[in-house]
């Protein structure tokens, strides 16, 4: 006998973290730079000498670039795919043939086996022609089946699936609910064991790649019965299984040929076989999967930025203004040295995350999510930089242009395009939380116990005298470093000198660490809840790791001898606005209007400036805020699509 389907969870602030945290990678096996920056340990031996690929994954790579670049010159119509706002399936189709579904597969299961590297290469290459195709293979490979069955599948899950992957079927990954976005301890979708099987309900969305998949990875709620821990568990499920239905097709801003739909469950019977892991590790496998999943995102913004700068720098050469070409004058010439070097570093942050993953000897979590932080980030701004320079032209949709006879140049496509890249696979806000958790890990070790209510007087005294010899050893070492000896890094100069920047990571390094333990010293148990000082305090550290990365990549450019003084010129470059952005954001961490706003928020939701609304139509249209989800039939169409 089968038990009840769950009712949606009800639960606590204090119930949700705790969630969150039992699914966090709890051990640090492995030497991470980011963490060590955020504790004020500069440890420049962990990323220099760069790391690079091996010979075999460079000709392997460039192998398929190749082939992959024909492609999307001659078969895939960005206009086309932004107009009908669909990805042909003769394209899909021509993306199997090639084995872009398998980048990352092992080719003993038919796939190609690139590295991290080549793979964000690839999807940089794809997305830069459309970015809508660059999210069905990311989605596919970053989140979707292959990733969790190569980290958590057995050898038999391995072998049925993966090379369906690698070459016919397209995944995707469901974990979002119309009522549970980043808090997963409210997940409602369930999945309730029958002999041998488990019986899912529930509704997932937004799910990417959704309407043509062939297969899931879903993530639901097992309830707690005899010989059942219970607990939120990945499942691999078949598309096409009675009683899934997609019942919506959904449409964006921009990514407009994404098929990302809503999928209900209803009474779908799920083999136990295709249970990855064991139940109750759902979020953990997910959490994992997306350290180096994330990387596909910078990887798009990365492609962004060398579009941006090709098409400001013609324009900017081409328009003319007061006599002279507008990238002269400075208010504009100052946009384009933005995005110039900003997307020398953003590649550096990528490359660098991703080669330290394909080697596998240092943990890489903080550093994925600070790749894809700061590449959000700065990936919208260069975007929006580029519209800005294109004056009337960037808001122009690239039909409109092609229309009167100017250059079809869809900048305006770019801007709504990459917006998503700061909300999906973790927002701004989450990441910053998810970063602040993992850089203030050192110190909840050993003092977490004192800030904790539930502990007792014996735990908090211990938990005193630990922390007490933890800070007598790491506080010292925070007031002096290399980074105040004007020798240092002197490796960093050729002709144009990058060692001071290094030396100013260093020092900041440092103060970046005092700040969060005069934070925690300060606040203790409310640290958690100051989330905009969280935030402040994780994107210091984000624009320190990009500094670094820069440096690092100009210095093994010059080695290699590729362009190796202008590289040292960007990273200098970048490297002086990253320092005015720093120096702010400490300025902020003190000395900001946390307090007031969180005034003026009271007052909002108290309907105290409710008068401020008046003179206005709400042009939205009737509906609940959030689509009910209870269990049960659809009672709407099956919109799936699979391609064949």
């Amino acid at each position: 006998m089968s038990a009840p389907p769950l009712k949606k969870p009800t639960v606590t602030e204090r119930e949700a973290r705790q969630v969150a945290e039992a699914a966090r990678e709890q051990d640090w096996r492995k030497p991470s730079f980011a963490k060590e920056l955020f504790l004020g340990r500069f440890r420049l031996d962990l990323i220099h000498p760069h790391p690079l690929p091996t010979d075999e994954a460079v000709r392997r790579g460039e192998q398929f670039l190749t082939k992959l670049r024909a492609f999307c010159e001659t078969k895939v119509d960005s206009a086309l795919i932004e107009r009908e706002a669909r990805i042909p399936d003769e394209v899909i189709n021509g993306l199997k043939e090639l084995g872009a579904l398998g980048m990352k597969i092992d080719p003993k299961y038919g796939g190609l086996g690139l590295t991290q590297v080549y793979y964000n290469k690839a999807l940089a290459l794809v997305g830069s022609v459309s970015p809508a195709v660059g999210v069905l293979l990311s989605a596919h490979q970053s989140i979707g089946v292959p990733q969790p069955l190569k980290l958590f599948g057995t050898p038999e899950q391995k072998q049925r699936f993966l090379p369906r992957c690698a070459r016919t079927d397209i995944s995707a990954f469901l974990l979002t609910e119309p009522d549970v976005g980043s808090d997963p301890a409210r997940l409602a979708t369930s999945a309730v064991p029958d002999g041998d099987d488990y019986v899912l309900d529930g509704v997932k969305l937004w799910t990417t790649n959704g309407v043509v998949a062939d297969l899931l990875v879903v993530m639901a709620r097992v309830p707690k019965s005899e010989g059942h821990r219970g607990g939120i568990t990945a499942f691999v499920v078949e598309a096409d299984s009675p009683g899934i239905t997609v019942e919506n097709r959904n449409a964006f801003m921009g990514l407009r040929g994404i098929e990302n739909g809503v999928t209900r469950f209803h009474q779908v019977r799920v083999p136990a076989a295709n249970r990855i892991g064991p139940e109750g590790v759902g979020l953990k496998i997910a959490l994992t999967t997306l350290n180096t999943g994330r990387l596909s995102l910078p990887a798009s913004c990365v492609a962004a930025g060398k579009w941006s700068l090709k098409i400001a720098r013609e324009w900017s050469a081409a328009r003319e203004q007061w006599g002279r070409p507008i990238a002269h004058h400075e208010a504009v010439g100052a946009k384009i040295s933005f995005i110039a070097a900003t997307t020398f570093a953003l590649e550096a942050v990528l490359d660098l995350s991703s080669q330290m993953a394909d080697e596998d000897r240092n943990d890489i979590r903080i550093e994925g999510a600070l790749a894809k932080l700061i590449a959000s980030e700065l990936g919208w701004r260069m975007a929006d930089e580029l519209v800005q320079i294109r004056g009337g032209r960037g808001f122009e949709t690239a039909a409109s242009l092609a229309a009167r006879g100017e250059k079809a140049v869809p900048a305006e496509q770019v801007l709504r395009d990459l917006r998503i890249n700061r909300i999906f696979e973790g927002s701004t806000e989450i990441m910053h939380l998810l970063i602040a958790r993992e850089a203030v890990d050192a110190h909840l070790s050993v003092a977490g116990d004192l800030i904790d209510p539930d502990k007792s007087l014996q735990d908090k005294a211990r938990a005193g005298a630990n922390a007490g010899v933890f800070y007598a050893k790491w506080l010292p070492k925070l007031v002096a470093g290399p980074g105040q000896l004007p020798s240092s890094y002197a490796e960093f100069r050729h002709g144009i000198d990058l060692s001071p920047h290094l030396r100013h990571v260093e020092r900041h390094s440092r103060k970046l660490a005092r700040s969060t333990f005069y934070a925690m010293s300060r606040w203790q148990g409310r640290m958690e809840t100051k989330q905009a000082f969280l935030g402040r305090i994780v994107d210091i550290g984000a624009e320190l790791f990009a500094m670094s990365a820069a440096c690092v990549r100009a210095e093994l450019l010059r080695s290699r001898g590729e362009n190796g003084r202008e590289a040292y010129q960007l990273a200098d470059a970048f490297c002086r606005q990253s320092r005015i952005r720093v120096d702010e954001l400490f300025g902020r961490l003190w000395s900001n209007t946390d307090d007031v706003d969180g005034k003026v928020v009271k007052g909002v939701m108290a309907g105290t400036y409710e008068w401020l609304e008046h003179g206005i139509i709400d042009p939205s249209g009737d509906g609940p805020w959030i689509a009910d989800t209870t269990p049960g039939p659809s009672e709407r169409a099956n919109v799936h699509r699979p391609i064949r």
